[in-house]
């Protein structure tokens, strides 16, 4: 079927799959099969398709010849594009060993330096043996990401140096991150090197941003205009990180009006179109107008500008994309997008109100610490527990306001929740009916960050 010893006769055969499902690309009776776990598609792949037993080595899935197999969801856009259903998991991180490798020597970089990719399409009212094959390729990582992956995976050792693997965050890195892998009981936790505390297991993974960049890459997609901030790779050399370079290129702009900026960059921006930070954002890092930021794509950076008042305050509490309550319900604090949001790595850009104009104050990267995400975990705990009784309106006033059990800023240092719809009519279905009203449905609300949490622990830190 294939050569073990040779990486481009396994990746030709892999190849053969694309237009297929397991179903049909396998030589077996698969009648009283069934895929149960998320990680049983690429266990029946291996087993069915390429006739190895699947294993949990610490070498690639074909070792003869440096290749590593995975296989991941695809979802499709309207536009017929496809994008990653979720982040790629790669190998297991041994807390307890891999303080002790470099990054060239690491069980890491000798499992995963040449994937075999199988991306197939979700569909959830198929079996996974039904599930539509489209994309299979091999990738290596170009110059350019790896030196930033290799910085990702040494700030993830250092900080299990530190004795603070209990603290890892998806947020503190780039391309490579930390995600939790297995059950929220407690044998998922680990033992640490460095800390008595135990850390809860996490896996490498390469973020959903940088597996979008590869199915573009696969799929050769070529509609998405990017821009790059790092154009010669080996200036990460001289600095730091990714972060620095960033930073110092708006250094000069510090203490300017959006208006002299715009000037000093020889631009003229609309003040009143709703990408106008974002148009200056770009400038500022010399890219085109209307460019998405690829470094930012690939890491899943989220960008917030913030006016400041000027006592320092936001204008405004930072909202969050709207919750499903009947999702909502159903997924546990560890898959919820709530803690995958507050995990994320942000981009703040902040102008202070000085009369009518706005001055460039600082940027900075951020991401949320550890104890912050337990505090902002008991708004989405007392919603989970709120919304699964029906207790969702506490009053309802003489003028036909409801006023509800929902977290409120007053509560919670880091968050709260609250409406963000287009009007009254704007809702979502309840799992189950407000014991108070009856209503079946509620308006659309999401989580929001405090503003004064901002300007406290973002802003003035």
């Amino acid at each position: 079927m294939y050569d073990l010893n040779l990486a481009e006769s396994i990746i030709d055969f892999a190849k053969l799959l694309k237009g297929q499902t397991l179903r049909t690309a396998c030589e077996v009776d698969f009648d009283e099969y069934k895929i149960n776990d998320k990680g049983g598609y690429g266990k029946t792949t291996e087993k069915y398709y390429f006739k190895y037993e699947p294993n949990n080595d610490a070498e690639p899935d074909f070792k003869e010849a440096g290749l590593e197999l995975k296989c991941s969801p695809l979802k499709m856009l309207k536009n017929g594009e496809f994008r990653s259903k979720e982040r790629l998991v790669l190998n297991i991180i041994n807390y307890l060993e891999v303080h002790k490798e470099d990054f060239e020597t690491s069980s890491f970089w000798k499992k995963n330096a040449h994937l075999l990719l199988v991306f197939y399409l979700h569909d959830s009212d198929l079996d996974l043996l039904d599930y539509l094959i489209k994309l299979v390729d091999d990738w290596k990582y170009p110059n350019e990401d790896l030196k930033i992956i290799k910085q990702d995976w040494e700030l993830i050792n250092q900080k299990i140096k530190d004795g603070k693997a209990h603290e890892l965050s998806e947020g503190d890195t780039f391309y490579l991150g930390a995600c939790t892998k297995g059950s929220t009981a407690l044998k998922s936790y680990r033992n640490q090197p460095f800390n008595i505390k135990k850390a809860k297991q996490r896996a490498y993974s390469l973020k959903q941003g940088y597996v979008n960049h590869i199915i573009a890459n696969i799929a050769q997609e070529e509609t998405a205009v990017y821009g790059k901030i790092i154009d010669q790779p080996d200036i990460l050399d001289k600095v730091r990180s990714i972060e620095e370079i960033v930073i110092l290129k708006f250094h000069s702009f510090y203490g300017k009006s959006a208006r002299r900026i715009e000037k000093e960059l020889g631009i003229q921006l609309n003040k009143n179109a709703k990408s106008y930070f974002a148009n200056l954002t770009n400038a500022i890092l010399g890219l085109k107008l209307g460019q998405k930021i690829e470094e930012f794509e690939k890491a899943d950076i989220q960008v917030k500008t913030i006016r400041l008042k000027e006592n320092d305050l936001p204008k405004e509490d930072i909202s969050f994309p709207t919750f499903d309550y009947q999702e909502f319900i159903k997924t546990d604090w560890e898959d919820s997008d709530f803690k995958n949001i507050l995990e994320s790595k942000f981009f703040f850009v902040f102008y202070q109100f000085e009369g009518e104009n706005l001055i460039l104050r600082k940027v900075k990267f951020w991401n949320m610490p550890y104890s912050d995400i337990l505090e902002a975990k008991k708004v989405w705990e007392e919603m989970v527990k709120s919304v699964s009784k029906g207790e969702i309106v506490k009053e309802v006033t003489d003028k036909g306001i409801r006023k509800t059990y929902f977290p409120k800023k007053t509560e919670n240092r880091v968050s709260h929740v609250r409406p963000h719809a287009r009007n009254a009519a704007d809702t979502f279905p309840l799992p189950v009916a407000d014991k108070l009203t009856g209503l079946t449905e509620h308006t659309k609300h999401c989580f929001w960050l405090n503003a004064s949490y901002v300007r406290d622990e973002i802003y003035l830190r």
